[in-house]
């Protein structure tokens, strides 16, 4: 799914109404019905509901949708229009005339000084007064206004975004004057600041309503930030041949593991091979050889000639898939080794956990990295890596940077894992838990990523796909055994079924 602009949204609007013969305030009732299905689908209609509404579009949806659920028999909806400039769109002072025209509707038009109507934590609140065309924070009445709705603890619906809340960038906002969500209702599309953990808080749960937007406009339009969702993730995979061998599916090796870390190479390798490698190579410490080939006896193993550290990588086979990292530590001689593979190796690679800790001490190797490379870096190596950034937006605007800059992918990993091109694209995952928060669980995303390469995806592709498929691994574990007991090992055994779902 595309992730547009709120200005880009405007014109597959205006787009739609073309297509369809329609006028904007037909659009319009479509966005006020599907707002008013999804209110009653979750309150009796004698919940109380409080709709505030400003005075352009987004308040035309809120009186809209006030209207149908009255028509809908809720007795306590009242409604209140700020129109303090005298100056509504022509499609809110459309749905204002049809809402008026109704017997006893209890309307207040706000023209001047207000007082606001008492509200309690047993109340709903319908929130139209700036939807994500807001251009300014919030100040004075508004700002007031906004405050008051959180301090009252109502439960609070937002339309297309909470207001005073921008649909994309919110650096410059105090999010102390936004609504404080319990539910967002975006109209078509997400919009990307619900994708960051800062606003989380303030959108709540969100659900995107359909209201049947022009197929071919959005498909010809843009975008830069995309929602990969199973279909997407369906096309990609491909069916296995019949007559297939094993090489038909790749060779990987993985440099992963050390003394007292050799689960991280255990992990990679299992993953690697549940998500569909044909061969996979381990290469680390002599004292994890026992380990590596008791836990995944169908890898081979290749011993480092340290006992404890691995002190080489250079490879001594072609491996279509090559991923260095996870538990490897930051001993000065596997930075050394680290360095000979960047600078040696012509291929893309996978470089996770303390191959980034060993490139934050050395940051010239960053220049290093071959050309479209995937570094898969948690919030902490991102910033040791970057410097230090407060807030998902952040860390997201400076990978997106950096990706174009060196020419590499960043899978910069959360609840919402985005997957950062070199081309300035950015792919958000829809799969994933909090139980996936569990030691491992990043080694297998790296085995999996890792694997997908080996079988012949793009570097691209297979960070994407790859992402995917470990979080819906990680929700189908999830659903079985529960978040809080889940580990990284419940991941790898649900691999398989993650992509036979996909692929089904």
């Amino acid at each position: 799914m595309k992730i547009f602009a709120s200005d880009v949204i405007k014109d597959i609007d205006r787009a739609t109404c073309e297509a369809q013969k329609i006028d904007s305030i037909e659009l319009m009732e479509r966005a006020a019905n599907a707002i008013s299905c999804e209110i009653v689908s979750r309150f009796l209609p004698s919940q109380r509901i409080v709709v505030i509404a400003g005075p352009g579009n987004n308040g035309g949806d809120a009186l809209g949708a006030a209207r149908m659920l009255i028509e809908q028999g809720y007795k306590s909806v009242e409604i209140f229009l700020f129109n303090v400039k005298n100056s509504l769109s022509h499609d809110c002072a459309e749905q204002r005339k049809r809402l008026i025209a109704m017997d006893g509707v209890d309307f207040t038009e706000v023209t001047r000084d207000f007082t606001p109507p008492y509200l309690s934590d047993g109340d709903v609140v319908l929130d139209g007064l700036f939807g994500s065309g807001l251009r300014e924070p919030l100040q004075g009445g508004f700002m007031s206004l906004v405050r008051y709705i959180n301090e009252s603890k109502a439960y609070t619906i937002s339309i297309d975004v909470p207001s005073g809340m921008f649909g994309e960038w919110n650096a410059a906002t105090n999010r102390r004057d936004m609504i404080h969500a319990r539910l967002t209702l975006a109209i078509s599309f997400p919009r990307l600041a619900f994708f960051f953990e800062e606003q989380a808080e303030m959108v709540g749960e969100w659900k995107v309503l359909d209201i049947e937007q022009d197929t071919q406009k959005i498909r010809s339009t843009p975008a830069s930030f995309y929602l990969c969702e199973a279909r997407n993730v369906r096309h990609v995979l491909k069916p296995r041949p019949l007559f297939a061998a094993k090489r038909d599916f790749g060779s990987c090796i993985i440099m992963a593991g050390s003394m007292g870390m050799m689960g991280a190479a255990v992990m990679c390798a299992r993953a690697a091979m549940r998500s569909g490698a044909g061969l996979v190579t381990v290469h680390s410490a002599r004292c994890g050889m026992e380990i590596v080939q008791q836990s995944v006896c169908e890898a081979m193993f290749e011993p480092d000639k340290n006992d404890r550290i691995i002190t080489d990588m250079r490879l001594h086979h072609r491996h279509k898939g090559v991923a260095a990292g996870p538990g490897i530590g930051t001993y000065d001689d596997t930075v050394n080794a680290l360095e000979g593979l960047v600078k040696n190796v012509g291929e893309p690679l996978v470089l996770d956990a303390d191959a980034l800790n060993c490139i934050a001490k050395r940051p010239t190797l960053l220049s290093m990295i071959p050309t479209m490379s995937i570094i898969t870096p948690h919030k902490g190596e991102f910033d040791r890596l970057f410097g230090e950034h407060s807030t998902d937006e952040e860390r997201l605007r400076k990978a997106i940077d950096m990706a174009q800059y060196y020419n590499i992918i960043i899978v910069l990993k959360g609840h919402y894992t985005s997957v950062v091109r070199p081309d300035g694209k950015v792919y958000i995952n829809s799969t994933g838990n909090p139980g996936m928060a569990t030691a491992g669980s990043g080694d297998v995303l790296t085995g999996v990523i890792t694997s997908f390469i080996a079988q012949g995806y793009k570097p691209e592709l297979a960070a994407t796909v790859g992402v995917y498929i470990h979080g819906l691994a990680g929700d189908m574990a999830a659903a079985k055994l529960g978040e809080y007991g889940m580990t990284a090992s419940d991941i790898i055994d649900h691999l398989p079924l993650a992509i036979k779902e996909v692929m089904a």
